[in-house]
C-alpha cells in the first residue's frame, strides 16, 4: 500500500490515524496547491475526484475519501481500535464523526474556500462567496454545542481518542491560521 499524500488538513488526519496504530506506510507526496499532479489525466483515471489523500492497494486500486481510508485501515489492522472495538463503539463514533463533518468540519472548509481560500479555490470548484460568513456562524454554533456536550470528556466519544477526534482536531488546527480562530469562549473544546 502507498499514501498519496499532500499539504492540508484531510492527508494530516490520515497520516495522524497511521501514527496512531503505528501503521507505516510508503507515501507519495504530490503538489496540491498547483493543482499539477492531482489535475492530471492520469491521476484523475485513479482518483476521480483529484482529491488527497489515497490510498493506492497493492493491487492499483486507490480509495479516496479520509474518512473512507481511516475505515479501511481499521479493518486491516484493528488494534488500536480508533473506531471502536464493538459494535456499539463504531456506531457511537460514527454517529460523532458524522456530526463533526455534517455541522461543523464541512462549513469551515468550504467558508476558507470562498473566503479566504477563493482565489485558490475559485477555478478548481464552484464558489459561493455570499455563502462565507453564514457557513463560519453555522460552524460556530456547532462548535458551541459540541463545547457543552463534551464537558467532562477527555475526547468527543468518552475517553478513547477516536477518528472524530482526529478529524475535527485535524480541521480545527488549519482553520484557526486561515481566518477561523478558536472561539475562547468554548472552553471545553479550547482544552480539549
Amino acid at each position: 500500500m502507498k499514501l498519496i499524500n499532500s499539504f492540508g488538513p484531510n492527508p494530516r488526519a490520515v497520516r495522524m490515524f497511521l501514527a496512531e496504530k503505528g501503521i507505516t506506510l510508503d507515501k507519495q507526496d504530490i503538489d496540491i496547491l498547483g493543482a499539477v499532479d492531482n489535475r492530471q489525466p492520469a491521476y484523475l483515471a485513479k482518483n476521480p475526484g483529484g482529491q488527497t489523500p489515497a490510498l493506492e492497494l497493492d493491487d492499483g486500486s486507490v480509495v479516496g475519501e479520509t474518512v473512507v481510508i481511516c475505515e479501511y485501515l481499521e479493518e486491516k489492522h484493528p488494534s488500536p481500535a480508533l473506531i471502536g472495538a464493538t459494535a456499539e463503539q463504531r456506531a457511537e463514533s460514527r454517529q460523532w464523526q458524522r456530526r463533526v463533518e455534517l455541522n461543523i468540519t464541512e462549513y469551515l472548509y468550504n467558508a476558507f474556500r470562498y473566503a479566504e481560500g477563493y482565489g485558490l479555490f475559485k477555478d478548481r470548484v464552484h464558489c459561493i462567496p455570499d455563502a462565507a460568513p453564514e457557513m463560519k456562524i453555522s460552524a460556530q454554533k456547532w462548535l458551541k454545542k459540541l463545547d457543552g456536550l463534551i464537558a467532562g470528556r477527555d475526547f468527543i466519544c468518552g475517553n478513547e481518542l477516536r477518528l472524530a477526534d482526529i478529524i475535527l482536531y485535524c480541521c480545527m488546527d488549519f482553520v484557526k491560521d486561515v481566518g477561523q480562530p478558536i472561539d475562547p469562549a468554548n472552553a471545553t473544546v479550547a482544552a480539549w
